[in-house]
């Protein structure tokens, strides 16, 4: 296709929309001006036309680098929706797969080629890079290849090499990065000069709500009833989803579950009853969500809390992408913060349970030592816990921490439709289905309802097949096997399971290196992470929920957002400039000596009504007269000044 210079054409063209959002066209032309630029768009703010209208306007292949097989094949699909020729490479394709796809990139006018962060530590597929006509170079979820990032994949640092031989710009996008997130992607993807595009994480039309409270099954039910409309609860695990879906459903709510475990179909049924209004309340693990555009969620719900702030940002984020007021609950009680303290040392077992697992997986996919493994393979947890009885939890956590230290990569489930490959000639064909009258309705069949079958792997349905062929599913399955095995065609049956690989050459278990001095600064950073969500969801210091968020991305000297709990609390107890004037006395009075507690305080002003001394607590933080103490005491600092 010949590229058009009109962005505003192409956006119009392709994608419908008469004009962009804010800071997209800025992102956009500063690519086009041929500079490294770093799009950081909270999410929903539309990142993926950042990288692909510029695309779109250049002579030229954008490489696209995104860690989420599942929303990688939606892009895809999106795109070849729109008539824009895009291709993927990522873990669980075989080597013939990847090499049509690779020839389509260098001899086809492509203009997309997706790639799983892993894929790029092929030599062949660099080589082949140095082939393509590259124009862009786009990383997806940027955050990940910073060690300070949430979700950090070492992986991700082959970017930077494969950078080296081209001479492309790049876009670095992401939703969620810190202060030193943003500054460690610049150095890490090799920027000519710090340029970051960063939309305010301000959501005002949100209100942010946390609910204390020991019975949340109760306070559940309450808050749907109380907000009309589409919403979204999340839970930690699957059995929770069911539990609680089960649970709505028997209080007349109409309720439904989604996790990871579903089979496909179900899965697909599920999210579309969702987006379409006919299920009202989506109760899910973090397994929903991910490329499912809903603007008018009215609810977000938390059961439980994230394990991070940007975790819990991006997730509470899929509420109100229209606009209009939203709500974004999270249920919290004492269990919780003990669990999520728990949790540091379950996502940090000891070294001999890493290295144990490590052992038990090789042995699982009989990977013997010394072994440069290059396929990757079909992975289902339960089943391998179960046959080196393992506990789940640990080794998850085991298997991420290997991941981190570059030996394996492990990738979420997702949906890979059947597809098929005719490897013979025309000629041969006709020999054989000529054998019998089955072959022949068979492979008629095929060439009527599949076109490409000689050229490239092509999606099937053999569901679809057997129906129009009056056969039973099973039967086309066994006819597509016998005739992979008669060298006709290569099939490859559908799966639905995480793809794991080794990127480096097996070891013996006791040789690993697990890098200690990272292991404790990456456990530091959870640590953190996780008083940071404690901090949110207790709250000691009355702060407003927004600002509190806004903050933590390093956003400072906003305004109160006015419309989360805490804000509307205060406004129920304004303070009057006098009683304020006497509190700040009376604190500044009693911290000038040394630091106190809030209890400590609130004993010391007994006379002074609890929800009075606790705005004015809160506006002597706003105005930065006292601070919070690394060790939650409140110490004066205005005299600092």
């Amino acid at each position: 296709m010949k590229p058009s210079t009109d962005i505003h054409k192409i956006l119009k063209e392709y994608w419908g929309h008469s004009q962009f959002r804010p800071l997209q066209e800025d992102i956009i032309q500063s690519v086009l001006a041929g500079k490294d630029s770093l799009a950081l768009l909270p999410t929903g703010g539309g990142k993926s036309i950042c990288f692909q209208v510029p695309a779109m306007s250049m002579d030229g292949l954008c490489i696209v680098v995104s860690p989420l097989i599942a929303l990688m094949k939606d892009q895809v699909e999106n795109l070849n929706n729109r008539g824009i020729k895009a291709k993927a490479i990522y873990s669980g394709m075989n080597y013939r797969e990847i090499s049509i796809a690779i020839n389509n990139c260098i001899h086809d006018d492509v203009k997309f080629l997706y790639l799983s962060p892993e894929r790029l530590k092929s030599e062949s597929l660099r080589d082949s890079l140095r082939y393509m006509n590259i124009c862009l170079l786009a990383v997806d979820e940027a955050h990940c290849i910073s060690q300070w990032g949430f979700d950090f994949r070492p992986e991700y640092r082959q970017i930077a090499e494969v950078r080296s031989f081209l001479k492309a710009p790049v876009i670095a996008l992401t939703a969620t990065a810190t202060k030193e997130v943003v500054a460690d992607i610049q150095s890490q993807l090799g920027f000519k000069q710090k340029n970051v595009f960063q939309k305010s994480f301000a959501r005002p039309n949100l209100s942010y709500v946390v609910k204390s409270t020991e019975n949340k099954d109760e306070q559940l039910i309450h808050i749907i009833q109380k907000v009309k409309g589409s919403a979204l609860v999340y839970a930690r695990n699957r059995k929770k989803t069911e539990e609680l879906a089960s649970y709505l459903q028997y209080h007349q709510i109409n309720a439904d579950f989604y996790h990871a475990g579903l089979p496909y179909e179900q899965r697909i049924k599920k999210q579309n009853d969702w987006t379409q209004n006919k299920t009202q309340v989506m109760v899910c693990t973090n397994a929903f969500g991910m490329g499912i555009d809903k603007p008018d969620c009215k609810l977000v719900v938390h059961y439980q809390p994230a394990e991070t702030l940007e975790a819990y940002y991006q997730e509470a984020g899929r509420a109100g992408r229209d606009e209009k007021k939203a709500y974004c609950v999270l249920l919290f009680n004492g269990a919780d913060e003990m669990e999520l303290l728990d949790r540091i040392n379950i996502n940090f077992p000891p070294e001999k349970e890493i290295k144990k697992v490590y052992q038990s997986l090789c042995d699982f996919l009989n990977i013997p030592a010394g072994a440069n493994v290059e396929d990757s393979f079909d992975f289902d947890i339960q089943s391998f816990c179960k046959g080196f009885k393992l506990q789940v939890h640990i080794a998850y956590s085991s298997l991420k921490i290997l991941e981190q230290c570059g030996l394996i990569s492990l990738s979420d489930a997702f949906y890979e439709a059947s597809k098929l490959h005719l490897t013979t000639s025309q000629r041969e064909l006709d020999a054989f289905q000529a054998q019998s009258k089955e072959w022949e309705e068979l492979i008629k069949m095929l060439l009527r309802s599949y076109g490409g079958l000689f050229d490239n792997y092509i999606a099937i349905s053999e569901i679809s097949i057997g129906q129009r062929l009056q056969k039973d599913t099973d039967v086309i399955r066994n006819l597509l096997r016998r005739m992979q095995h008669l060298g006709i065609a290569e099939y490859i049956e559908q799966k639905d399971l995480p793809q794991i690989c080794f990127l480096k050459t097996r070891i013996k278990a006791e040789d690993i290196n697990l890098q200690w001095a990272f292991y404790k600064e990456r456990k530091q950073l959870y640590i953190e992470k996780t008083n940071a969500v404690i901090q949110y969801s207790k709250n000691l210091s009355y702060r407003c929920r927004s600002t509190m968020l806004l903050e933590y991305f390093n956003e400072f000297g906003t305004d109160d957002c006015g419309v989360c709990d805490e804000c509307l609390e205060r406004k129920k107890h304004q303070l009057q400039k006098a009683e304020l004037d006497s509190i700040t006395k009376e604190v500044e009075a009693i911290l000038q000596e040394k630091p106190f507690t809030l209890q400590q305080i609130q004993q010391e002003l007994k006379h002074v009504k609890d929800e009075k001394l606790a705005m004015g607590i809160r506006l002597l933080l706003d105005k930065s007269k006292i601070a919070y103490t690394r060790n939650l005491q409140l110490e004066w600092i205005e005299k600092r000044k």
